[in-house]
């Protein structure tokens, strides 16, 4: 991730990204069955999947008794993180405000939610004094 450009991800990829981050590594038979039956996936379309985030670098593999399992490169977070961003400049064109929007009509905010959006907001306002 730092320093090295990623392509994008879309929904499903970003969804099956996150089910190989909760359940660690896995064979792509494994993710046809906990993930792609439930979706309605055939296993070539899991394997494609999966080949597609490896080629992208967002998914290693390596060949254990003759199988390959796969594993997300980052964790957890920075793949968020990523999907976030990508998020930001191609559906809202760089900007927060629309987001922004949405969060201000949220009704249900967690404690721990409402916690870090105060600490981001106190980081942002230091930074900018900095500057």
């Amino acid at each position: 991730m730092p320093g090295k450009a990623r392509k994008s991800i879309g929904d499903q990829e970003l969804a099956l990204l996150q089910h190989l981050s909760t359940h660690g590594e896995a064979s792509v038979g494994e993710v046809a069955a906990a993930f792609g039956e439930a979706r309605g996936l055939a296993r070539s379309t899991v394997l494609t999947m999966m080949e597609r985030l490896r080629a992208k670098a967002f998914l290693r593999r390596r060949q254990v008794d003759g199988v390959y399992r796969y594993a997300p490169v980052a964790q957890h977070d920075d793949v968020m993180r990523s999907a976030v961003g990508s998020f930001v400049e191609k559906t809202l064109q760089g900007s927060l405000s629309p987001f922004v929007a949405w969060m201000s009509q949220r009704t249900e905010v967690s404690d721990d939610e409402l916690a870090e959006l105060e600490a981001l907001v106190a980081n942002l306002q230091s930074k900018r004094k900095e500057g």
